[in-house]
């Protein structure tokens, strides 16, 4: 005659059971959550590879080869990690930084390259840019799109009030437009126009530093200029390289230190009398 299980036999089984089947619904679920993830960061991805291409756009339109959009989104963020804006932070500027002039891809032809003066009607249809920037990066809930907007539609604000669109004024500007309003004026100093060639480095720091407290925040540009050695060479990198928008919207690679700066000389040998001595030779 077989004996009927012990009760803490049976109790044992279902115990086991019940502990396998959990098992598998966490293993269910963290399937299910690596998986929405992935889906979520492709999807953010694609947006962001969508806006960065209509942004080249926008900068072709302006005359731009669209190298001008990765300079501004690099020192941008390295401007802003030298003010103490954490690192995860600035990366996000990084990205949002080269869509600040977005809005233009609204503005007619015959406005934005007018080489001439434009008329009051023309000044009011150009400073519309922000604000279709913004409209254009929408309403998001992503916190980098949140940014892009934030940055499109403040950087043309002024430090003494007298910018567009709203007329905020000293710290009511949000940091990330008056960051971007400065690397905005210096690298485009710095660049090649069809109505002026470049200027030299040293006129647009000159000339950057002429405007703090009138165009820019002078804490910001007191930054830039303490900080221009390691900013020029990050720009002349982004010149060289040219990153692409997968490099760049990769968060956890930070740009190599430029060669300017890793082969800074520390001594000049020649210059040094006592170094060289009869008979070392």
């Amino acid at each position: 005659m077989v004996e009927a299980p012990a009760a803490s036999d049976a109790a044992f089984a279902f115990a086991a059971s019940a502990t396998a089947q959990m098992e598998r619904l966490l293993a269910d679920l963290g399937r299910v959550y690596r998986e929405r993830n992935t889906a979520l960061h492709d999807l953010e991805q694609s947006h962001l590879e969508t806006l960065m291409r209509l942004a080249v756009a926008a900068e072709l339109r302006d005359g731009d080869t669209g190298v001008h959009i990765l300079r501004l989104g690099y020192l941008a963020e390295a401007l802003a990690r030298d003010l103490g804006v954490p690192a995860p932070v600035a990366r996000h500027l990084r990205l949002a930084a080269p869509m600040h002039d977005i809005g233009k891809i609204g503005i007619a032809d015959d406005v934005l390259k007018k080489p001439g003066q434009l008329t009051p009607e023309e000044r009011q249809l150009m400073c519309a840019h922000p604000q279709m920037g913004a409209d254009i990066l929408g309403h998001s809930n992503i916190p980098l799109f949140e940014l892009a907007a934030e940055v499109a539609l403040h950087h043309h604000e002024r430090w003494d009030g007298g910018g567009y669109p709203a007329g905020l004024k000293g710290a009511e500007i949000p940091l990330s437009g008056r960051i971007v309003a400065v690397v905005d004026f210096f690298d485009a100093l710095t660049m090649d126009r069809c109505y002026r060639p470049a200027y030299d480095d040293e006129v647009a720091l000159e000339m950057l530093a002429a405007e703090a407290g009138r165009l820019f925040d002078p804490e910001i540009v007191a930054t830039f200029l303490a900080n221009a050695p390691g900013l020029i060479a990050l720009r002349d990198w982004v010149n060289l390289t040219q990153p692409s928008f997968a490099q760049m919207a990769d968060r956890e690679t930070v740009p190599p230190t430029p060669a300017a700066e890793r082969c800074k000389p520390t001594r000049d040998l020649l210059r040094e009398p006592d170094y060289f001595r009869q008979g070392d030779l």
